[in-house]
């Protein structure tokens, strides 16, 4: 010990005894929230529609409707349900779905801890009946989150190789896996408490984005900064190596404040590559936009004393303010 002290000096040694004491009170804090996280009670009911539907005849498609009736739109007669009994894709999408969710036990135990979590943070809200479906790939509503109901199209989180897959875009594809799925659910939530801002700057949009991603950093605390963003381990560490490149470029470019909605296209919107209109573009993850806004978060939360729900209203502005961001070199 006094070997490696001599190499400290004074001013160093005590703040590196701060960032022990202030790290092991932070994973003390973190602990006991998990603790009385752990002890919440939630009623998740989880219906497999999917292999009920799978397994049914034509004479069960009354029942299904009685039991299910918002899956089931008036328009449509029973004769459509009927032939996608023995339609040969609904055959293959049931059956490549129940390889790749068995007995959805996994999937039930992380959707009952976000749950759990959302009880925690958010008393109020009712926990959703969920229920499991194919939806023909429909990946752009993959995830429903209304009133009382949470559907979730199991046959868009068959992983990114998976044959239904082919022709799409890459970065479409691989955020089709089910490493996503309770990311994706919290997604839908966040959209729930969280408010579009009114305000037009790239900033706004970017800390709404930041705020999302921070409510996932509570609401499932288990899971990897990856898959909070929808990245893979190899695009989330290219955003933390250029991190500081990144925070310049949007500085010196003078576009936080900027309200030209043509850079949601370039830096938020989902796409192969962030557009910074450099050599390093096509080295880059989409949707770069929204991990510096939620660094910005992250660094307010850690400077100020607030409590999550009064940082859901915080405007953007306040937030860049009070957060003194600087990015991590």
């Amino acid at each position: 010990m006094k070997r490696l002290l001599k190499y400290f000096t004074i001013p160093v040694l005590r703040c590196f005894i701060l960032v022990m004491i202030l790290s092991i009170s932070s994973c003390g804090e973190t602990d006991k929230t998990e603790e009385e996280v752990a002890k919440i009670p939630v009623d998740l009911k989880v219906s497999r529609f999917d292999r009920e539907f799978a397994n049914a005849s034509v004479d069960d498609i009354p029942k299904l409707k009685s039991k299910y009736p918002y899956l089931f739109p008036e328009q449509f007669p029973d004769s459509v349900w009927s032939a996608k009994l023995t339609d040969t894709l609904q055959i293959e999408l049931s059956e490549e779905v129940a390889k790749e969710f068995g007995n959805f036990e996994q999937e039930s135990a992380d959707l009952e801890s976000f749950f759990k979590h959302v009880k925690y943070y958010f008393p109020a809200t009712e926990t959703p009946h969920i229920i499991t479906l194919t939806s023909d790939v429909r990946y752009e509503s993959r995830i429903i989150l209304v009133d009382s109901l949470l559907l979730i199209g199991l046959d868009n989180y068959l992983g990114e190789d998976h044959h239904f897959y082919e022709g799409m875009q890459r970065y479409i594809a691989t955020s089709l896996d089910k490493k996503f799925m309770t990311s994706d659910v919290a997604s839908a939530f966040a959209k729930k408490v969280i408010s579009y801002p009114r305000n037009r700057t790239l900033l706004s949009r970017m800390v709404y984005y930041g705020k999302e991603l921070y409510l996932k950093d509570k609401l499932i605390p288990s899971a990897s900064d990856a898959q909070k963003i929808g990245y893979s381990e190899e695009e989330i560490e290219w955003a933390r190596a250029n991190e500081e490149q990144m925070w310049k470029y949007f500085v010196e470019r003078e576009l936080l404040y900027s309200t030209d909605t043509g850079l949601d296209r370039k830096f938020l919107d989902p796409a192969p590559f962030t557009k910074f209109g450099l050599e390093l573009d096509n080295e880059s993850p989409g949707r770069l936009g929204r991990y510096m806004g939620w660094q910005i978060v992250r660094a307010f939360m850690e400077k100020t004393n607030t409590g999550l729900g009064q940082m859901l209203d915080t405007p953007a502005d306040e937030i860049l303010k009070q957060s003194n961001y600087k990015p991590k070199r």
